[in-house]
């Protein structure tokens, strides 16, 4: 904690001690944070903007509710999601659940090969010897284990030393299963365009496997995440469509982010709430 005394006064140092002294905890859920959930009826660009002061970093947490190491993870990424706890960061979130943990008699619900195939890659950019959970990637360059919440603190805070150009959402709008909505790069980058529907929250109640017994909890869990295209943060109309095992009324998020497609270093990023 040494590095938390001196780079931050009493009242933020107190907040993440209690912050790091939780984060072993299994708890429920936090569904949007007040300010994420706030819109103000009738801005140009409500809920959708990145404050100046504030510098987003993207935080893609590796999971499996077959994997026993992985329910404190989940719930120290709902923590930072929830407390956002570090002075000028806005911490944005995902929870990518991977496929290899299905053959242990347990099949996560929320699993899909996509998200295998995209750590696969951070394992092959970071010369890693193999995947791995509960594993965090922090803005696409830093692989940090998912339950250290001060490794975790420390990576995204070093992430957000760099600024980033501002990135907006604009115009989400629902019709059906399909999310239509644009986005616009205030400077413009020469990398592709993700985008991202999450569930803000979700639970299971698991009968076999390592978590055999349990009711696991998860934050921002994604259900779709699609290459746009290079330049596609120009302002052009976009469209992400729902598959099954997501319900109507549940709250979502649209996180995008563009990240270099060598490097898979995230040079900007953003969410909005999507409420279906």
């Amino acid at each position: 904690m040494d590095f938390l005394r001196l780079a931050l006064p009493k009242a933020r140092l107190a907040l993440l001690t209690a912050f790091v002294a939780g984060s072993l905890a299994v708890f429920a859920c936090f569904h949007v944070s007040a300010t994420r959930a706030a819109a103000a009826p009738g801005a140009a660009e409500p809920a959708t903007t990145v404050p100046v002061t504030t510098v987003p970093v993207l935080v893609e947490l590796f999971t499996s509710e077959g994997c026993s190491s992985c329910p404190p993870a989940d719930a120290l990424l709902a923590k930072l999601d929830a407390l956002q706890p570090i002075s000028g960061v806005q911490a944005i979130v995902l929870s990518e659940h991977v496929t290899y943990w299905n053959e242990g008699g347990w099949r996560d619900p929320f699993s899909d090969e996509t998200y295998t195939d995209r750590q696969q890659q951070y394992v092959a950019r970071m010369g890693l010897q193999s995947a791995y959970t509960p594993q965090a990637v922090v803005d696409g360059t830093a692989d940090v284990l998912g339950s250290d919440a001060a490794a975790l603190v420390r990576s995204v805070t070093h992430a957000a030393a760099a600024p980033k150009p501002q990135l907006s959402i604009e115009s989400p709008v629902w019709q059906g299963d399909a999310l239509h909505f644009a986005v616009r790069l205030a400077d413009p980058i020469h990398a592709p365009l993700m985008a991202a529907l999450a569930e803000d929250a979700a639970q299971s109640s698991v009968a076999r496997g390592e978590n055999a017994g349990r009711t696991l909890h998860h934050v921002a869990v994604v259900r779709v995440l699609k290459n746009m295209g290079t330049g596609a943060a120009d302002g052009r109309p976009l469209t992400l469509k729902l598959g099954g095992g997501s319900d109507a009324g549940k709250a979502m998020r649209l996180v995008v982010f563009v990240a270099d497609s060598h490097t898979g270093k995230v040079q900007a990023v953003a969410e909005a709430p999507v409420a279906r």
